[in-house]
């Protein structure tokens, strides 16, 4: 058990430390962004591809982990990451900005597949629950270190950019000196179709869309928003990591009323009372800093919660042998809405002003809240009795975490001593492991039995064919015994040594 936990650890350490610096890299890039004078539009559609990025990663990053192995492809995504975030103090071009965004969202997703097939590997029937728990908490917490990180400097200045590379680096540090069981690769990702999603779970595909929309627009445009209200870098590091500290506030709350309320009327109230928010924090930022500060951080507790409560709205549609297959197709809408938000919200920050993305998520928020409460109820209002177990889960992951859900009866345990489909250097290290463990038993046995006789070659002479022998210690060579096969010798001390030519002799 404890060999379990400590392998945990290891691996939450290496999730929080790149997790921390993407968080910090999307908000210098922001800022950087805008600090360029870059137009609003093309702002939005820069930061708009690592989303792109992500989702791609998601989907075909499963491949390159079962070709390669766990840790070499861990180390490949971390080195790409690594180098993109090097890239952008050296040459500022938004198309190359574009692709780096690109590739640092794909390697995202790969990093987070490693890491969650090892946590996933880890767990149990019984524990996968709390395992879950504590990664949504630990994402929340790299996510606001990784934000308050950005007041460490300019994001004009390289500085920053060398602490996230290192961040990057370091990632592979816990990873890399785990001694656990290489995991089971990850099987590759199957979807429900969005006609099926649309046709069986519109609300709760409604939810996480909306989630997406409102999360991926503010981590990606709340700087610049905070920036043009006046908050310099240090004050809107704050900003940032405060509203992102605050997503772990209603995620228990609003699981625990939707188990009693249920579902849906739950997920109307949080659309209703995020769009207030939204709205709140667009009216308030020019006129009071606690005010911005308070309705941006519950803005965020509320968003954050829209996607679980959706999440279970939309399972509770289908039978737990598929939660797996749904789930990981809402995500991929929850990417969808990711894109979005900075691609619409940048836009119309730049016709109208700042304030423009968050009165564009109230409006979405709205829209949303009256199409689950009119249009979609009669599909998808499940009695509270009927309804599956609530569970917490972040956003910020891949497919693979998805397989710990409680609600999950497929899940299927690991079983110690049996490595699956490992690559032919973790063979090769294992078999180097087995013979050194041989070697040690050897001499233990060796220490054990000092009477044992051995030949001059070595080979204990025990072990060949017709030998028999009785009596005090002494080494033969080969050549020695096979001279005096079939012949028979009294020993000073009463015994006797007998040699045999074969077994028939015997």
């Amino acid at each position: 058990m404890r060999l379990v936990v400590l392998s945990l650890v290891a691996l939450f350490m290496s999730l929080a430390l790149f997790i921390s610096g993407n968080v910090m890299l999307g908000t210098l890039i922001s800022l950087r962004l805008d600090l360029e004078g870059i137009n609003d539009t093309v702002m939005g559609i820069v930061l708009a591809f690592y989303s792109v990025g992500f989702v791609l990663g998601a989907t075909f990053c499963v491949r390159i982990i079962r070709e390669v192995g766990h840790i070499r492809a861990f180390a490949v995504f971390a080195a790409i990451a690594c180098a993109a975030s090097l890239f952008h103090p050296m040459w500022f071009n938004v198309y190359a900005w574009a692709i780096m965004r690109l590739l640092v969202g794909f390697s995202i997703a790969g990093l987070l597949t490693v890491t969650e097939s090892w946590i996933n590997d880890r767990a149990t029937n019984e524990t996968r629950g709390t395992i879950l728990g504590f990664y949504t908490i630990n994402v929340y917490v790299a996510s606001t270190a990784g934000q308050m990180l950005v007041g460490m400097g300019n994001p004009m200045n390289y500085k920053v950019y060398s602490i996230v590379a290192m961040l990057l680096v370091l990632a592979l540090v816990p990873l890399a000196l785990t001694r656990s069981m290489i995991p089971t690769a990850p099987s590759p990702t199957e979807f429900l179709s969005t006609r099926r999603l649309i046709k069986q779970a519109p609300a709760g595909l409604t939810g996480v869309l909306v989630a997406g929309i409102g999360l991926g627009g503010f981590v990606s445009l709340g700087p610049v928003f905070a920036l043009r209200n006046g908050l310099d870098v240090g004050m809107l590091s704050k900003y940032m990591g405060f509203s992102v500290a605050c997503a772990v506030l209603l995620q228990w709350p609003a699981g625990w009323l939707s188990d009693h309320l249920g579902r849906l009327p739950v997920l109307v109230a949080l659309l209703l009372m995020g769009a207030l928010s939204a709205a709140a924090t667009a009216m308030f930022s020019q006129t009071s800093m606690p005010l911005m500060f308070a309705f941006s951080g519950l803005f965020y507790a509320i968003s954050a919660s829209i996607y679980p409560v959706g999440l279970s709205l939309a399972n509770d549609q289908f039978s737990n042998d598929m939660l797996v297959m749904a789930s990981a197709a809402l995500l991929r809408v929850y990417g969808v809405g990711t894109i979005l938000g900075p691609l619409v919200g940048g836009f119309l920050m730049g016709v109208f002003a700042p304030s423009a993305l968050f009165v564009f998520i109230a409006l979405v928020m709205v829209a949303a809240g009256v199409a689950v409460h009119i249009i979609f109820r009669r599909w998808d209002e499940v009695s509270v009795a009927e309804q599956g177990d609530y569970a917490v889960v972040s956003p910020v992951s891949s497919p693979v975490i998805v397989e710990l859900d409680p609600r999950n009866e497929e899940y299927e345990e690991h079983q110690p001593g049996e490595p699956a489909e490992w690559d032919l250097a973790d063979k090769m290290e294992m078999l180097v492991i087995d013979a050194e463990s041989l070697s040690e038993d050897s001499d233990e046995k060796a220490e054990e039995d000092p009477f044992e006789d051995y030949t001059e070659d070595g080979i204990p002479l025990a072990s060949l064919e017709g030998y028999d022998y009785e009596g005090p210690e002494e080494t033969l060579s080969h050549d020695e015994v096979q001279e005096e096969a079939g012949t028979e010798e009294s020993l000073p001390d009463g015994t006797k040594r007998v040699y045999y030519d074969n077994e028939e002799d015997s």
